[in-house]
């Protein structure tokens, strides 16, 4: 009978978690009509006892309908909140205050909405003017709504399915607001009196992350050079944190019952005492989802240890996962949710599969062999996921964690632990700090010298990220010595395998990079890129998207056009200067290292035509009306880049009538009404309008009169504040136009949400 109820709850997990997995993937949500069809159904099948696969199939819809029902609930919970100007709130402060750090952004928790509970809460991005704020503090606000828009491009960050998966998918707008409570929580209190005893330590800002996953104050290069050494998982409150606050409470308490009587020591009080202590952790952690999964996963196995359970480390892990997506289905849409999964399941599958030979199971040198094996189990098994998120591996990886993960887990994070614990007597505590940050200059001492192992990788290798768990395969199953043939056919195919050469003979992306520009003319895998998007303080346009989109495609940019000198233009130039450093650049400018780009000038680049029809002259500064405008020709098709060009400019190009006609138009000044005159549109005669645009920018571009005067000419208009990533395909005989929202990658949380007139 056991074994009979254990295989139904592994079939059941397993259902369960199927049915969940199309969140992932599904185009637009189901309407509530239909799921409530699909669990009445799902409760038909289910009464079918006699037949197994009745009952399999239950499970798969009623996780199916669950999952679906928790996406429609959060998307009608935001348009609840985006429906009305100014919405009525109680909000509770989530961001934590730190010393030196301002707040010109806090995350909120709704609480309440029109005096009514909102669960599942849901949480917001706001800017903050007013008195410094502390995590805890509750506050009654008006505030304007508007639902996450972000930018989508191949190869990047995918801000909206982030923000789907932490309940973070609105920004709000403060009117007004009141503190109604204006006590600092216990979580801000302890994070304020570790900070004030951390001082100014060097390693500050890693020390708060070790302890309160706070990482606000980590500096972009000291991220960057976690993710390309390989050990950017250190630096977040994970399984191996929390597990480690369990294993050291357990340990005290086993050491305090180590004089009792043998009938006075239990096995229960340690684990129970290191369940509490994990719980506290995690609070402190400030609950973030990747540690609240933890705290799901270990509670399960004390459970299972309390009750003597047997149960292999595979159905533990299943449980685990669907657990977990049932107290949380959006977790499907989480990075760190299938990095932890996979982690663990490689840890299974390679000592279950891969296991330390027992000829080198000796005293003096198991202890370093084993970890060495591990590590490299982990540093195999992760490349799909590596490959998958960050597009790239480091082959030092293997080093970094071998030498870090054993200081920062069996001396930093032990030492945090115990100055929490003592922060009550601050001299200890600050003793401990102080030791915890020398551990951590130990742990960060090679990393300079091995993050120059970092590769970037394409799509086109995405293939050679399950490298790692067949080569485990054919060792396992002896296939080598079976079929060696077999095996070097598999490696050589594996080797000798290039993409199929694409249909189309070449192709324009509009990049998404919000407000701004950056258009990229491919073919053959070289590229000629025409402006360079924006600059912000600590990034760039070209650093978040240009760039990703390139080492993704793995595109080589040989030729780079600037426009004029506006800073959504060129911001990103520099950048792509460093990265592609023989590449040319043309502008309009009078610039030292410009290549001129003035009218009249014409040249071939891998059999396309560009000819250079505005501006007659250089000049210092280049304005909107001094853009440099090119054409773009193969003979058959064509795209007319326009710049930021306005009324006066278009009257100029109208004198160059016979050079004007395309069949691809970039909408001059992202559609603004100072652009894009009738007499222009007539002389151009495009079948087709590319705009970009970000959805809020501050200009409320493009401008809606706009946008009506392409289609009154019968243009098709298609903008980047809609689609994302904007892919003109040139063929033989025709062309196709594909957006990221609606064509490349069409998912129910890339949708615009919102209502337009109210957000725009």
């Amino acid at each position: 009978m056991g074994i009979a109820i254990r295989t139904s709850i592994d079939i059941a997990a397993i259902a369960l978690v199927l049915g969940m997995l199309p969140l992932l993937f599904l185009p637009q949500l189901p309407s509530s009509q239909l799921l409530i069809a699909l669990a009445v159904l799902a409760l038909l099948l289910w009464r079918q006892t006699q037949r197994q696969w009745c009952q399999w199939l239950a499970w798969l819809l009623l996780g199916f309908v669950f999952a679906a029902f928790s996406a429609n609930g959060m998307v009608k919970q935001m348009t609840l909140l985006t429906d009305s100007k100014d919405v009525e709130i109680v909000a509770s402060v989530n961001s934590v205050k730190l010393e030196g750090m301002g707040m010109p952004k806090v995350l909120l928790r709704i609480e309440q909405v029109k005096g009514s509970i909102l669960f599942p809460a849901l949480f917001f991005t706001a800017n903050w003017q007013g008195e410094t704020l502390c995590a805890g503090q509750r506050l009654a606000m008006k505030v304007r709504f508007r639902p996450i828009h972000s930018s989508l491009n191949e190869g990047g960050f995918d801000s909206q399915r982030w923000a789907f998966a932490n309940r973070q998918p609105l920004s709000g707008y403060i009117k007004s607001a009141k503190i109604i409570d204006g006590r600092c929580g216990w979580r801000q209190q302890v994070i304020s009196r570790a900070d004030e005893q951390i001082g100014a330590l060097p390693h500050r800002d890693i020390l708060l992350a070790l302890a309160f996953g706070e990482r606000a104050l980590i500096s972009h290069e000291t991220r960057d050079l976690f993710i390309k050494t390989g050990i950017a998982h250190l630096m977040a409150i994970s399984g191996l944190h929390i597990s480690m606050s369990a294993i050291l409470l357990w340990g005290l308490v086993r050491l305090v019952q180590y004089p009792l009587l043998a009938h006075n020591i239990g096995y229960r009080l340690p684990l129970l005492i290191s369940w509490v202590a994990m719980l506290i952790y995690v609070w402190l952690a400030g609950a973030q989802p990747p540690a609240q999964r933890t705290a799901i996963a270990l509670s399960l196995w004390l459970m299972l240890r309390l009750h003597g359970a047997t149960c292999s480390s595979w159905q533990i892990l299943l449980w685990c996962i669907c657990l977990i997506l049932l107290s949380d289905p959006l977790a499907v849409l989480s990075d760190s949710f299938w990095l932890s999964v996979l982690a663990v399941a490689a840890l299974i599958f390679w000592f279950e599969w891969a296991p330390l030979l027992q000829r080198f199971n000796s005293p003096w040198f198991w202890a370093p062999l084993r970890w060495l094996h591990i590590q490299l189990g982990m540093t195999l098994l992760l490349l799909p996921l590596q490959f998958g998120l960050f597009h790239g591996v480091t082959w030092t990886s293997l080093p970094a964690n071998l030498w870090a993960v054993p200081i920062i887990s069996l001396l930093s994070v032990p030492l945090i632990l115990l100055a929490l614990m003592f922060s009550f007597i601050p001299v200890l505590s600050t003793f401990l700090w102080w030791l915890a940050n020398i551990t951590i200059d130990w742990a960060l001492w090679p990393l300079p010298w091995l993050q120059s192992g970092w590769v970037q990788v394409g799509a086109t290798l995405m293939q050679f990220s399950a490298i790692g768990w067949l080569t485990v395969a054919c060792w396992r199953f002896h296939w080598w010595n079976r079929y060696p043939a077999g095996c070097v056919a598999v490696l050589l195919c594996g080797l000798l395998w290039r993409e199929r050469q694409p249909d189309y003979r070449w192709r324009v992306d509009m990049i998404d990079v919000g407000h701004g520009l950056a258009v990229l003319i491919e073919r053959g895998g070289k590229a000629v890129i025409y402006d360079s998007g924006d600059a912000w303080e600590k990034t760039s346009a070209a650093e978040r998207f240009i760039l990703p989109y390139l080492r993704w495609r793995q595109i080589l940019v040989e030729q780079i056009i600037i426009s004029h000198s506006h800073q959504d233009h060129m911001g990103g130039l520099s950048v792509l200067q460093t990265t592609f450093p023989h590449a040319s650049v043309r502008s309009p400018l009078i610039h030292q290292g410009h290549l001129s780009c003035i009218q009249g000038q014409r040249w071939q680049w891998n059999g396309l035509l560009f000819q250079v029809l505005w501006p007659p002259q250089q000049k210092k500064h280049a304005n909107n009306n001094d853009s440099c405008i090119v054409r773009v020709d193969d003979g058959k098709y064509s795209i007319l880049l326009t710049g930021d060009l306005e009324l006066r400019g278009e009257q100029e190009l109208l004198k160059q009538r016979s050079a004007l006609p395309a069949t691809i138009l970039q909408v001059p000044h992202h559609g603004s009404k100072t652009s894009s005159s009738p007499a222009f549109l007539r002389a151009v005669a495009p079948q087709l309008a590319v705009a970009s645009a970000s959805r809020y920018n501050a200009w409320r571009l493009p401008a809606e009169k706009i946008i009506k005067r392409y289609r009154q000419n019968n243009i098709v208009w298609r903008d980047t504040a809609h689609s994302g990533q904007l892919s003109v395909l040139f063929f033989d005989n025709n062309w196709q136009i594909k957006g990221f929202r609606e064509q490349l990658m069409p998912r129910w949380y890339h949708q615009r949400f919102g209502v337009e007139d109210d957000n725009e």
